[in-house]
């Protein structure tokens, strides 16, 4: 129980006491009490029995919301209960509803959660800040005890409950889940803290607080990610397989915190990321017994309609009659009819006087003005205007009113005058900007209307937006416009002889008024005439107007209630508006009040947001009397947060004058017009009432009243009664409108003659809306007249009032349940409202998520508000939202700050892949090896049947054909060396380079003293040194491993794997140029590595001329020949062992694919370090004899076009690059084809241009690069793709069959492309689909199998052969596999594996060697040169890298390819798992204030997509994920940098 912030542990408390405390608990698990009321009665249990209680209780203090902190504890109660009403901004607020937000807070309090980290400019933090945790509780309780040094200790036994679990979670880095979880599930249900802890709280939390400081250990020199090499310093924690890049930094300090799994944590991040594992809660349902139906589709989760949902139970409604229309009184005609019998009769009688923005009266329209202004508009317009000769406009056109909301009196008069000339008025705001969005929609509704001329005001008119003509410019989807400016110097004064037509109040449209729907687009409603003077004459009896009577107008005049009041409805009766600008209101919000007194106001139009700002403003006002209203009428009186207003504004003007039944709050919507409103009493109207309804209930569509105690609760007032003349009824939402029943929420309806008629244009929606016909449940409908929707969601009370309870627009179905967005924004005011959101600006929607709604909240946050205060609100708001409304929400909108919380409010995610959790005998089929389907497995073609075998023993040995050459053909050129400039800058024939090498053989006999068998590492840059030193090595036999050179301006990085490959090769001997021997030595590298560790360095620039004694030849094809080293994507060093019999046999093999002859030359801009690209550059020449162009790829940097320019210079037939090399020249030559065009670069001469990879076909890559360079003469088929591996460096080959080849019939078909279904891809199946289908893949075969190469395709787990078209890994057999990785550490067993894995059942003899990627065969209709049909090979991805997530295999390029889609900013992307939350990092290409809008696009299109939850959205600068050379994403240095904190991100966000 100490966690309730009381020590109980110093005196044991009597049996009754604790029997009372028991019940107390069960009371308020089971809401019976309110949290304030557990507090006070246990207050009072325990006030005997604690020794020293220090004032109340922390939550207590958290909830007083007393501003100051300076109050004492003791007094808390007493002072909450005078409610201090000076609270700045905090719009509407219930105090119940607060209250009741405040207790649901509290019970999170324990809850920590991770702040989400921004860039600042300063990187460096105090120790102890890194750590601190957010403060969710609110400011009273912090500024009360933290900063009063003589209670520390005090403070920190009451709140030790929030500080104590969280603290020991720093220390002992658990990954268990908070504690907190229990405490949301079970009210009653408390997190206990450790023993120890509990025992002498105070230490422990001192204990804590000095722990804490000892652990916060920042390095903040860590070094930045090498993006030349994507290898960076790492600590080896992790990765035990093979030999991994990860030397443990220097300075490395041994207080890093570790997490449960070993992972070292020194950084804000990893605290924040370790805090949020801790906070996300276990799933609270059970996990499913049954397994993954194997249907293809996944099925999405459809939430079950909960047994226990309320429903109606009440009788079915019936039609609700308003009061008849009074007869007897007269009436006039028409509206205009009323204008001209004032304008006439009474033309001194005000009508209108506008306000200034200092409150001073601008002017008074008299209704004689009013009336001629009206009469020179309408003759202005109908003979004046004309275009072609013709009248411009004719009777029934529409045309647009663009004022301000300061200009009611020009408004007025161009309104009348519309109307007068038989005109429609279209109302609309004033536009601000070319572009603005809003505006686009109104001009979709002008065009749509047909509207040609726009009036406004000379003042307004200069405001607008001019293009460079002076006129004003034609904003983004308006229709265009003539603009009239209608002050009364622009008019021309009628004949005394022309009179406008008498008009009777017919079926024509009168005006039209804009609404805006929830998807943002624009409809407008139609009001015909008949219905204006039904809706003036209904407005007049419900209000009991009167004539010469004054009305203050706060609203809007150009729409809804403040033109039915304000224009038209006060015209009929001569009464006389005060209308008060929104923008005084601004500067004086208490101004309609003073205008009320000062006017002696009967009436007066407002919203609840002017009630409340005039509270704030109230004081200090003496003189104000509010005794002359006799109705405020509130037009926004359906919100649920109008009644807090509506009491509070009482509780204050009461003692000024104002009476409780003056307030009459009213609901109308643009369709139906007025529907309801209240009546004061002596029109005849019922007392007013209040409804207190479940919020529960409310969700189901259900009404159940409940009592104000309860946390999730609704209290509404009612809107009064039916208009007269109007029958009202509650219709069903959705589907056929039958009738409600009497405790069930449905649709308001209304048959009037004084509702809108139509949607502008739209038929169809208008049949729905204005012409519903309701019907009983037995299908009988319940009048002959129609009914219109109103889109007020309600149902009717007692007295036959109307109660309102939401809004059709602003209805949200999350799940089954359906919740309202002005309840949502209710609750989200109610969590701090003077302390965080701008003057109460707040914005609720939903936005389609999987199929389902989910919630976006939008605030305006105070300009002094911090980063701290935005997310702790945020975080607060989501936990208010979960108590009250059971769900959470999500935020977006070009934010400074956003909180999304996928986890917890996507609830219809595929079920989870349950694995068969061993294999069984019926496992062994998974196989898949049904009756008559044929075994995946393909071969290149047969070596024997190619080549006579006598040859093929003669190139054994590459040193013997090197030879062989330099004596046979001397001078023939081998390789050509090209630089940046694409000069030549070294050469080499055949005797050349076995000059070269003996001389570098007999060095390292001599110098070297290095024996037969000795490993020596190759560091030179690209170039032909390299090829001399590779077969130097040969010539001696010592074993060459070719290693990348380091980066002279980035050695902190590259020098570490330059040193862990020289070390892990146990090299003897380092051979180098002396710039690089140098460097190897210098100072700058000594910072880096241990230089007295290097072996032997040997430089061999001006090694002297020597004869070896006598060329060394292996004693068998089986011996080491060299070491092939590389890193993998995953970030593991493995190096593998390549055998003279593998070397020449992987030549041959290239050879006969490629056709290379002595009289072909290729050209090659690959890295010559490893893989295809080391036997491409260092050993295929030399064995066919072809001529090689070398173009090194690190050149295209200061020259993008050189490869281009070398192949098009050197006429190469056949051409390698990387994927690297290739996006280099599409980014950087695109437009530059032209240019190159006339340089004379002409690519017609490829036949072949090969990318070499490791991975899956890039398509998009391939494609545009083929589709740019066709202008080159680049032909349409040459650009293929190769696959090697590891295990063997080269498996597929793709030679182009055009001219020679295509004659020999050597050459295969064209690479296939197929389209595989993404979502069976993730349950390893393939699922071929059409092109362009939703969630298809293409795939590009990965080339022809070589010469001499067997594929088979194998189950993963089983390793069973598996048939056509089905996925698993692919295996390979062939002489030029490699024989084994070799290590330092001897792990080969780990791998044995690798190299000699055998098929569980059918052909079990052969040895295979096992790549690590997954792929499928699949045999085509295309036959092959040997006419049999082709077999294709599909490369997929390599397993290491594929994430497991949900039972599910996923490839990241996929996720990768979605996010990159998802916005134009986004660079490039990569994503990685840590632990089990999916990590997305997105390089932003924009600017830095925009990152945030990324968020919730990477978080819906991961989801959409691949129906995965993002768990943390990483947005760094361009440039920062690591690429290694071949082009490939390093991820894992990529995920060992974010945990390291190195990424020096924009923003981090988590989501919860």
């Amino acid at each position: 129980m100490a966690d309730r912030g009381c020590p109980l542990e110093a005196a044991p408390l009597p049996a009754e006491v604790r029997e009372s405390l028991a019940e107390l608990e069960l009371e308020l698990s089971e809401g019976d009490i309110t949290q304030k009321g557990y507090e006070k009665k246990r207050a009072k249990l325990l006030a005997r029995y604690v020794p020293l209680i220090q004032g109340v209780d922390p939550s207590l203090q958290a909830e007083s919301r007393i501003p100051g902190p300076s109050q004492t504890t003791a007094s808390a109660p007493q002072q909450q209960k005078s409610r201090s009403t000076n609270s700045r901004d905090e719009r509407f607020r219930s105090d119940v509803h607060t209250e009741a937000v405040q207790a649901a807070l509290a019970r999170y309090k324990e809850r920590k959660m991770p702040m989400p980290s921004k860039r600042r400019s300063v990187l460096v933090h105090s120790s102890v800040e890194t750590y601190t945790p957010p403060d969710t509780s609110s400011a009273s309780e912090d500024e009360g005890s933290f900063r009063r040094p003589g209670r520390l200790t005090s403070t920190l036994l009451q709140s030790h409950s929030s500080v104590e679990p969280w603290l020991d979670r720093v220390i002992q880095g658990s990954s268990t889940s908070s504690s907190a979880s229990s405490t949301s599930s079970h009210p009653g249900g408390r997190p206990t803290t450790a023993p120890s802890a509990a025992a002498t709280p105070g230490a422990a939390a001192a204990i804590a607080l000095t722990g804490l400081a000892a652990h916060t250990h920042i390095d903040l020199h860590s070094a930045p990610p090498d993006v030349t090499t994507g290898l960076m310093e790492h600590s080896h924690y992790e990765r035990p397989q093979v030999a991994s890049v990860r030397g443990v930094p220097r300075g490395y300090s041994g207080s890093v915190l570790e997490t449960a799994d070993g992972v070292p944590v020194n950084s804000r991040v990893s605290s924040k990321i370790q805090q949020l594992l801790n906070t996300l809660k276990r799933p609270k349902r059970p996990p499913l017994k049954e397994f993954f139906v194997d249907d293809f589709e996944e099925l999405l989760g459809v939430p079950q309609p909960d047994p226990n949902q309320p429903k109606p139970e009440g009788n079915q409604m019936g039609v609700l009659k308003g009061e008849p229309l009074a007869l007897g009184t007269p009436w006039p005609p028409s509206l205009l009819a009323a204008l001209q019998r004032w304008g006439t009769t009474q033309p001194k009688a005000p009508c209108l006087t506008a306000l200034d923005t200092t409150g001073k009266a601008m002017c008074t329209l008299t209704y004689g003005k009013l009336w001629s202004r009206s009469l020179k508009l309408a003759y202005t317009l109908l003979n004046k205007l004309t275009s072609k000769n013709e009248p411009l406009l004719k009777p029934g056109d529409r045309v647009a009113l663009v004022f301000p909301n300061s200009d009611p009196v020009m408004f007025m008069v161009a309104f009348y005058g519309c109307l007068l000339a038989e005109l429609v008025p279209v109302p609309i705001e004033v536009p601000l900007t070319r572009k603005d969005a809003g505006s686009q929609q109104v001009g979709f509704l002008l065009g749509s209307c047909g509207v040609a001329l726009a009036l406004t005001t000379d003042a307004c008119q200069k405001g607008l937006p001019k293009a460079q003509t002076g006129e004003v410019a034609t904003f983004k989807g308006w229709p265009p416009l003539t603009w009239l400016v209608i002050d009364g110097k622009h008019l021309a004064k009628p004949p005394k002889d022309w009179h406008p037509l008498a008009q009777d109040a017919g079926a024509r449209t009168a005006y039209i008024e804009y609404k805006t729907s929830k998807e943002g687009s624009t409809v407008g409603v139609t009001v015909s005439h008949a219905s204006l003077l039904a809706q003036c004459r209904a407005l007049t009896q419900a209000c009991g107007y009167s004539e010469a009577e004054t009305l203050t107008n706060v609203l809007d005049f150009k729409r809804d209630a403040g033109l039915w009041h304000g224009v038209l409805t006060s015209v009929v009766n001569r009464m006389h508006v005060v209308s008060v600008p929104y923008a005084l209101m601004k500067v004086n919000p208490l101004s309609w009040i003073q205008k009320v007194c000062s006017y002696k106001a009967q009436a007066a139009l407002v919203k609840s947001r002017d009630m409340h700002w005039s509270l704030l403003a109230q004081r200090g006002q003496r003189d104000i009397s509010l005794s002359s209203l006799r109705m405020l009428i509130v037009a926004d009186g359906a919100n649920p947060w109008s009644i807090s207003s509506c009491d509070a504004f009482l509780n204050v003007f009461q003692s000024r004058g104002l009476r409780p039944e003056v307030i009459c709050p009213c609901a109308s919507s643009p369709e139906a017009l007025t529907v309801a409103i209240r009546r004061p009493p002596d029109l005849g109207g019922p007392p007013p009432r209040k409804a207190v309804l479940s919020m529960h209930g409310l969700s189901y569509g259900v009404i159940r009243v409940d009592t104000e105690e309860k946390l999730s609760v609704l209290t509404v007032q009612d809107v009064g009664q039916a208009m007269p003349g109007a029958n009202v009824c509650v219709v069903k939402v959705e589907g056929t409108p039958y009738l409600c029943k009497t405790d069930e929420v449905g649709e308001i309806c209304v048959n009037s003659s004084a509702t809108g008629t139509a949607y502008y244009g739209l038929l169809g929606i208008t049949k729905n809306i204005f012409e519903t016909v309701p019907v009983t449940a037995e299908g009988v409908p319940v009048s002959d007249r129609p009914f219109t929707r109103t889109g007020l969601l309600g149902f009717i009370g007692p007295d036959n009032l109307v109660f309102i309870v939401g809004k059709l627009d602003g209805l949200m179905v999350v799940g089954v349940r359906r919740h309202n967005a002005d309840d949502v924004v209710a609750t989200a005011l109610a969590v701090e409202p003077m302390k965080f959101v701008y003057r109460g600006r707040i914005a609720v929607f939903s936005v389609t998520v999987l199929h389902d709604d989910r919630i976006v909240l939008v605030a305006e946050q105070r300009p002094d508000a911090s980063e701290e205060d935005s997310f702790q609100w945020m975080s607060r708001v989501l936990q208010a939202v979960d108590s009250i409304h059971q769900r959470f929400l999500e935020g977006m909108l070009h934010p400074c700050n956003v909180l999304m919380c996928p986890h917890t409010c996507v609830t219809n995610l595929p079920k989870p892949r349950q694995k068969q959790p061993e294999v069984g005998p019926a496992s062994m089929i998974v196989g898949n090896l049904v009756a008559g389907k044929r075994i995946a497995q393909a071969s290149g073609r047969e070596l024997a049947h190619l080549e006579d075998s006598d040859q093929a023993r003669k190139f054994l040995f590459l040193a013997d054909v090197l030879q062989w050459r330099a004596h046979t053909t001397p001078d023939h050129p081998l390789f050509l060396l090209l630089n940046a400039k694409g000069t030549v800058t070294s050469t080499a024939t055949c005797v050349q380079l076995h000059k070269r090498a003996e001389r570098v053989a007999a060095a390292l006999t001599e110098k070297g003293r290095l024996s037969v068998g000795d490993h020596v590492a190759l560091v030179y840059p690209p170039g032909v040194d390299l090829i001399a030193a590779f077969y130097g090595c040969l010539y001696c036999g010592c074993v060459p491993v070719t290693v990348r050179p380091p980066h002279p301006q980035n050695l902190g990085t590259t020098l570490p794997t330059v040193k862990m490959i020289v070390e892990v090769s146990k090299s003897a001997c380092v051979l180098t140029t002396q710039t690089i021997a140098r460097l190897l030595k210098s100072r700058e590298a000594a910072a880096a590595v241990d230089v007295r560790t290097w072996p032997t360095v040997l430089d061999t620039d001006d090694i002297p001329k020597k004869k070896v004694a006598g060329i060394f030849r292996p004693p068998s094809p089986d011996v080491l020949a060299y070491l092939d080293f590389s890193v993998s994507t995953t970030g593991i060093l493995a190096g593998v062992k390549m055998s003279h019999a593998a070397t020449s046999a992987l030549c041959r093999s290239i050879k006969l694919q490629c056709e290379l002859y002595p009289s072909r030359q290729i050209a090659i801009c690959l890295d010559p370090y490893c893989g295809l690209g080391f036997a491409l550059w260092c050993l295929c020449s030399v064995y066919s004899g072809h001529q090689s162009v070398l173009v090194p790829p690190l050149e295209l940097e200061s020259n993008v076009s050189l490869w281009l320019s070398a192949v098009s210079q050197y006429k190469a037939r056949v051409t390698f690059c990387s994927y690297s090399v290739m996006e280099m020249c599409t980014k950087g030559l695109g437009a530059q084809t032209g240019v190159l065009r006339m340089k004379g670069v002409n690519l017609s001469c490829v036949r072949t241009c090969m990318v070499v990879a490791e991975e899956r076909p890039r398509i998009t890559l391939t494609q545009s690069f083929s589709k740019l360079f066709k202008d080159l003469g680049l032909p349409a088929r040459a650009v293929s793709t190769t696959f090697g591996c590891r295990v063997n460096v080269a498996i597929c080959l793709q030679p182009n069959r055009l001219g020679k080849l295509a004659e020999q019939g050597t050459a295969g078909p064209d690479p296939t492309t197929v389209y595989v279904d993404m979502r069976a891809l993730r349950h390893d199946r393939v699922r071929l689909v059409e092109r362009g289908s939703p969630h298809s893949l293409p795939l590009m075969e990965s080339g022809k199998i070589l010469p001499g190469v067997k594929v088979i395709i194998a189950h993963t787990e089983t390793k069973g052969p598996l048939g056509d078209s089905h996925l698993g890994e692919i295996w390979v057999s062939s002489p030029h596999n490699a024989t084994g990785y070799y290590t330092v550490y001897g792990e080969e067993a780990l791998h044995a594996d690798h190299f000699s894995a055998r098929l569980s059942f059918g052909d079990t003899q052969t040895i295979w060697a096992r790549t690590g990627y997954l792929g499928f065969l699949r045999r085509t209709e295309l036959t092959d040169a040997s006419g049999e049909r082709h077999d294709a090979l599909y490369v997929v991805g390599s397993l290491d890298e594929t994430l497991e997530l949900r039972g599910m295999r996923y490839h990241p390029i996929d996720i990768e390819t979605s996010v990159i889609r998802a916005h134009r900013s986004i660079a490039e992307c990569a994503v990685f798992t840590w632990t089990n939350l999916l990590v997305v990092v997105v390089e932003l290409d924009g600017l830095e204030q925009d990152a945030l809008d990324l968020v919730a696009l990477v978080t819906n299109v991961v989801l959409e997509e691949h129906y995965l939850v993002v768990g943390v959205v990483v947005i760094v600068d361009p440039g920062v994920i690591p690429i290694n050379s071949r082009g490939e994403k390093q991820r894992m240095h990529l995920r060992d940098g974010f945990l390291a904190d190195q990424l020096d991100p924009i923003y981090v966000a988590y989501n919860m």
